[in-house]
């Protein structure tokens, strides 16, 4: 189980909201946006920010940081650390299994995560056996694409076909290019997927229109949480 950051927005909340950090950040990331966000007294919902796992990634030297897994290469078609997407999926799930224990259900448990975060979160959403009430990615891809045909399109009952995804991406993301968070939609679209894209003049980043447009978005899924 992950170290977590938690905000409630208000008393007995009736849905989660487990949003991951990206490479080298921490679970304080994103804590500063819950108020930023605006969002409506009920329903009240808990954020659940992780810290990842401190372990060495290769690109930085071998540099020991918060990390959901090692970034082997920067070549698209170089090796993947399979081992610790795996892991941390393991971990997001622990994760979401808290949340139910603590009375949340699956259908009012949102994933989100923001680069490294974000691919974490793609991994577990579409592959998680319940339906969960959304998925959102910001500036991230999906990773171990080349399991995504038979871990989930072919895997159905795994498939949350008809979860609310949102994925946003900056224009000018000179770290992971903005094609490759278009490419991972359109495969996502084309396999029956419901994809809610934005794309911002920014860089590997949010900006404040981001922000109102996953306000938007969070108030409409959440919109019938109990």
């Amino acid at each position: 189980m992950a170290d977590t950051v938690e905000i409630e927005t208000g008393a007995n909340p009736g849905g989660s909201v487990i949003w991951l950090h990206g490479l080298g950040a921490d679970g304080h990331d994103f804590e500063p946006i819950v108020p930023e966000l605006c969002l409506p007294d009920r329903p009240a919902l808990r954020f659940v920010f992780p810290h990842a796992p401190l372990r060495p990634v290769t690109i930085n030297g071998g540099m020991t940081m918060r990390a959901w897994y090692d970034i082997l290469s920067l070549d698209g078609d170089g090796p993947v650390d399979e081992a610790g997407i795996r892991s941390s999926a393991e971990i997001l799930e622990t994760l979401i299994a808290r949340e139910k224990e603590r009375g949340i259900d699956a259908r009012n448990i949102v994933v989100a995560g923001f680069s490294q975060g974000g691919a974490i979160a793609m991994h577990v959403a579409l592959r998680h056996p319940e339906r969960l009430a959304g998925l959102m990615a910001l500036s991230t891809y999906l990773p171990l694409s080349s399991y995504f045909q038979t871990e989930v399109v072919a895997n159905p009952g795994a498939g949350n076909q008809e979860l609310p995804i949102f994925m946003a991406h900056g224009s000018f993301d000179p770290m992971l290019p903005m094609t490759l968070g278009r490419s991972s939609a359109d495969s996502l679209l084309e396999s029956g997927f419901d994809v809610e894209w934005h794309d911002y003049p920014m860089a590997h980043a949010v900006c404040a229109e981001e922000i109102q447009d996953i306000r938007a978005w969070l108030i409409r899924v959440c919109a019938g949480f109990e």
